[in-house]
């Protein structure tokens, strides 16, 4: 199939599309794509994501069970875990994981593992797309060769490559698939074309840059803004406390400022797929070049320290009270990395309660949104549920999560002692006795 049949494809709406991962990114994008009229085949190698998805059975936050049930209904969307079939597809967008390993090197295998399954079964003249967060040059020189080597086809001619980074934040009640400014950076003048056609069909704002690199750039330079920004306040934020300074009154007062400030605020560490990883896709590419990126090592130093000093104000706010951390009851509220959503992934508040309960502490959790979880290193927690004899037992209750759900001044009246690392509870100063404060 030609440049032109593909064009011609998308702007008939008879273009069929197949995403692989069918996650916090994969999903939505899926579902966005079939509700703007286009066949989509999404692949997963869990059997279980496949099924619920063929039953219309939502997992996903961002995605409304009426949008999963009609684009269902209407044989827009299936699922599957027989990869073969992308032989059916005329595009193929990659939306899979990309964890960092113990050494914090990237994971490349679940990216690795789908060019090998497109470039063994796609059908000449497919467009592929790749989606996951990764280190600039991957376009070119990681996913190009393998594809070519698996389908005996040339890039260019025989199929074509961009890259377009996801822009998935959970939770966020404005800006959604559909409506987040989509960047594009595609291997050669017919992928750039037919990237902009097949994108426009779903999104609604696409900005073109002039290659994948530019884009691969784009998303780590987005979160490393973040990451870094975010250490900096949270180092701050120790320094204040220290110092007696309210960091959250410093920083509503230099938000007063119309120019030259953006906001971010501390808390016990940064979750999330995104930020606590993607600088550091950066930083293994870098060293390929002989290039150090201090700043970014530093900022995930300070990043990484946060749960061990969150665990040191717990301690500490005990021991205002003559408790050990050893043998108290800790209760912490809210697990998911940021308010009003059910994701835990890389979570902070998981880390401090690791910490925690090594130091011999009972260790309990309330979050609604997540009723029970297994942090990285095997430890599985049930959530309670919140009652005046819960708060009322516990030796302390620690707010890592800022739902705003929470009655903090149902908490406030109920708990002995709270710590406070979210700026929940803003009727009191930094140490009042009964709430300390990061």
């Amino acid at each position: 199939m030609s440049s032109k049949e593909i064009l011609k494809k998308i702007s008939d709406k008879t273009v069929k599309i197949g995403i692989i991962g069918l996650g916090y990114v994969g999903l939505p994008l899926a579902v966005t794509f079939a509700r703007n009229g286009i066949d989509v085949l999404g692949f997963e190698k869990n059997e279980i994501k496949t099924k619920d998805v063929n039953s219309a059975k939502n997992y996903i936050s961002d995605v409304t069970d009426d949008d999963l049930l009609n684009v269902i209904k209407t044989n827009k969307l299936s699922a599957t875990i027989d990869f073969s079939r992308i032989k059916e597809c005329d595009a193929v967008i990659i939306c899979v994981p990309t964890p960092l390993d113990k050494f914090k090197k990237p994971d490349m295998s679940f990216i690795e593992q789908s060019c090998i399954d497109i470039g063994k079964n796609m059908k000449n003249g497919t467009f592929i797309s790749l989606e996951s967060t990764t280190y600039p040059t991957t376009t070119e020189n990681f996913i190009k060769p393998i594809i070519e080597r698996e389908s005996g086809m040339k890039e260019g001619t025989e199929f074509w490559l961009c890259f377009s980074p996801e822009r998935i934040d959970p939770g966020n009640k404005d800006f959604k698939t559909d409506n987040t400014p989509k960047v594009i950076g595609a291997l050669g003048e017919d992928a750039k074309q037919i990237a902009s056609a097949l994108y426009s069909l779903a999104i609604k704002h696409l900005h073109i840059v002039s290659s994948p690199r530019v884009a691969e750039m784009v998303k780590i330079l987005e979160n490393t803004y973040r990451l870094i920004n975010i250490s900096l306040i949270n180092e701050l934020a120790l320094l204040s406390g220290k110092m007696n300074i309210d960091i959250w009154e410093v920083i509503e007062a230099a938000k007063t400022k119309p120019y030259g400030f953006q906001a971010f605020y501390p808390g016990p560490g940064i979750g999330g797929h995104c930020i606590p990883l993607d600088p550091f896709y950066l930083e293994h590419i870098a060293k390929n070049y002989n290039f150090e990126l201090s700043m970014i090592h530093t900022a995930g130093a300070i990043n990484d320290l946060m749960p061990y000093r969150m665990m040191n104000k717990i301690s500490y706010a005990l021991n205002r009270y003559k408790k050990p951390i050893n043998g108290s009851t800790i209760l912490f509220l809210g697990i998911a990395y940021k308010p009003d959503i059910d994701d835990a992934r890389e979570s902070p508040a998981l880390l401090v309660m690791e910490q925690v309960k090594k130091k011999g502490a009972k260790v309990l959790y309330h979050d609604p949104y997540i009723k029970e979880v297994t942090d990285d290193h095997g430890n599985h927690y049930i959530g309670s549920i919140l009652t005046d004899e819960l708060l009322i037992s516990a030796d302390c209750v620690v707010f890592t999560t800022n739902h705003s759900c929470f009655d903090f001044e149902y908490i406030l009246e109920k708990s002995k002692l709270i710590v406070d690392m979210r700026n929940v509870v803003k009727s009191v100063k930094i140490e009042d006795g009964k709430v300390f404060k990061l």
